[in-house]
């Protein structure tokens, strides 16, 4: 099994490397006993999150979720990165490619597939739902510091 490898860490950051996009079928998430999910790969505790997940996940030609899921209170934001697919939220399909992202909120209904001949690969973001604010929007603190590269 494949894994993630620190790049570099300080007391206010981490920075990990997940390798090529083409390698993430070597990742396996364990789901119990002798069951595995192949080509999925969570981040958030690789990185010390502790205000989302993330996780990569490639989908051969002709795979599927595996199934259909709802979360208790986390929405979550899917980013497709390459190849082609379908996504299903509350029964309604969405064709999916390089660039498409798809917002769903906790109680919404969904599922992904690849069908097309390319791995289809994509990036989850998971975070609590219902928990950002306008004022979050203006959360940053522009520094006059200049970048010194």
């Amino acid at each position: 099994m494949k894994e993630i490898k620190t790049l570099a860490e300080g007391k206010e950051f981490k920075a990990v490397d997940f390798g090529k996009f083409s390698g993430l079928g070597d990742f396996a998430l364990p789901l119990g006993p002798g069951v595995e999910l192949k080509g999925k790969a969570f981040g958030g505790q690789a990185v010390g999150a502790n205000g989302s997940e993330f996780s990569f996940q490639v989908f051969e030609p002709g795979q599927e979720g595996g199934f259909y899921h709802t979360h208790k209170r986390h929405e979550e934001l899917y980013f497709f990165l390459s190849g082609t697919g379908e996504y299903q939220v509350d029964g309604r399909n969405i064709p999916v490619s390089q660039g498409t992202v798809i917002r769903v909120s906790p109680a919404g209904k969904r599922a992904v597939r690849n069908n097309g001949t390319e791995p289809l690969v994509m990036l989850c973001v998971q975070y609590r739902g219902n928990a950002f604010t306008t004022e979050d929007a203006a959360d940053a603190d522009i520094l006059q510091e200049e970048v010194k590269w």
